[in-house]
């Protein structure tokens, strides 16, 4: 069945060439059927804007209805549990719950450590409500979360959030605590970012109350397309501090009173992306066509073919190229792996370095903290008494604030599959690391300066 997936490559994702496309945890990759039928659609007839009645508009709110019935489906979820908000992307999603959520005295947030920074950013909602803010810790090696610090911090009630996968280990964290967070009082936030593209999430047995999502990182296709899944009773709880075109019922300037409309499109500010939310759908269908389970099973392979390769890498008096962030095994844990090089004098290769040689190689890597601080913390050892007092040191740069932690480099390297991934992938970042790092010094003179993390 794996050949299905070979052809696949060779056909509808053709476009790749002979470039190694190894970042879908950064975005999917879209296939050529999914342009097609963008074409096709938009070819077939005039789409208006949804808040309008005339037949153009009327066409563009069927096929937005539409979607949103498909992502329940997608997710088995019952529509009268569940609503679909369509947002931007995941960061807007996080965005309506932090600004919106009661945060206040008696209603914390808890985080992991492992969050992406558009849940991190959460918390300074939570902070201008005064509410308590509390993060839990990640235990090496695997830099998992213990589910005894998930239960002791759940102390009040409020919201928990956390990844189903880490977007920088791999690690993915117990469904369960889903419901060990409802029993202690609290709403949660499930970020599935990096867990989506290749997992089921059936929203019938786990039930978060809000579940972020960014389209592009499942199919590839279209971009600023998001959602907003949530559970109709946990938006009732929720306050909107503005309203905007589409989101009222009624309003009045005179009195300055409005009334949000009585559904999710109360959260669907201004006109939705009419002409891109119906490739949602499409692409959905796409990937059930594909398999699921076929696409599961191969990139669980190439994770751990490329475990076993990178742990093999060695310089030529036997010590180790591979530096691994997280689990070394394919259990409990997706096709995400973050690592650092070492070169033959034992220091970490600067990872502005992989990246710029790697891209001349045709690899396409993700290099850096990739918005996730809180694991980079865990994976780097940096301890609270290397932070305390940085928020005083007003250091100007990244670079200079790296300094400052005495640390030897500012990032990872991360390779992640996907639908189009391939052995042959494989193969060519090892050959490359091999060919590259093996017995090499390196240095990081002639490396532009870092920008941001």
């Amino acid at each position: 069945m794996s050949d299905r997936l070979d052809e696949l490559r060779r056909t509808e994702y053709a476009h790749l060439g002979d470039e190694v496309y190894l970042d879908y945890t950064g975005a999917g990759v879209y296939a050529r059927s999914q342009l097609d039928a963008h074409h096709q659609r938009l070819s077939s007839r005039a789409f208006g804007n949804p808040h309008s009645e005339n037949p153009p508009s009327v066409a563009s709110t069927a096929l937005v209805a539409s979607a949103r019935r498909a992502i329940l489906e997608f997710l088995n979820a019952d529509p009268a549990e569940y609503a679909v908000i369509f947002t931007p992307n995941a960061s807007g999603a996080c965005r309506i719950v932090g600004e919106s959520y009661p945060f206040g005295r008696g209603r914390d947030l808890v985080m992991t450590f492992d969050n992406h920074n558009s849940v991190n950013g959460i918390r300074e909602f939570a902070r201008r409500a005064r509410a308590r803010r509390r993060y839990i810790p990640l235990s090496p090696p695997d830099l998992r979360v213990a589910d005894a610090s998930v239960t002791a911090a759940l102390r009040r009630r409020g919201l928990f959030a956390f990844p189903a996968q880490s977007n920088f280990t791999g690690v993915q964290h117990p469904l369960e605590w889903i419901e060990t967070a409802h029993h202690a009082g609290y709403d949660v936030l499930l970020d599935v970012a990096a867990y989506l593209p290749v997992h089921d999430l059936d929203l019938s047995r786990y039930k978060p109350d809000f579940v972020p999502v960014s389209w592009y990182k499942v199919l590839g296709y279209p971009t600023g397309v998001g959602s907003l899944v949530a559970r109709r009773a946990a938006l009732a709880r929720l306050r909107r501090p503005w309203f905007a075109g589409g989101t009222i019922a009624a309003v009045s300037v005179g009195t300055e009173w409005h009334r949000l409309a009585p559904d999710e499109t109360a959260f669907e500010d201004g006109t939705l992306d009419f002409l891109h939310i119906p490739d949602v759908e499409f692409g959905l269908g796409w990937l059930r066509g594909v398999g699921r389970d076929l696409i599961r099973d191969r990139v669980r392979d190439l994770t751990a073919a490329l475990l076993t390769g990178l742990a093999a890498l060695r310089h030529s008096d036997g010590t180790p190229m591979i530096r691994v962030y997280g689990p070394a095994g394919t259990v409990g844990r997706g096709a995400t792996v973050a690592f650092n090089l070492l070169d033959a004098g034992g220091r970490v290769v600067d990872e502005r370095l992989v990246a710029s040689e790697a891209a001349a190689a045709g690899l396409a890597l993700r290099t850096g903290c990739f918005c996730n601080p809180g694991a980079g913390e865990g994976a780097f050892a940096i301890g609270a008494r290397q932070l305390r007092g940085s928020t005083r040191w007003g250091v100007h740069t990244i670079d200079e604030y790296l300094r400052r932690l005495g640390l030897p480099t500012g990032g990872a390297v991360r390779v992640s599959f996907g639908v189009a991934s391939t052995a042959g992938d494989v193969r060519r970042l090892l050959d490359f690391l091999t060919r590259a790092y093996q017995d090499r010094h390196t240095g990081t003179s002639g490396l532009a300066p870092r920008l941001r993390c």
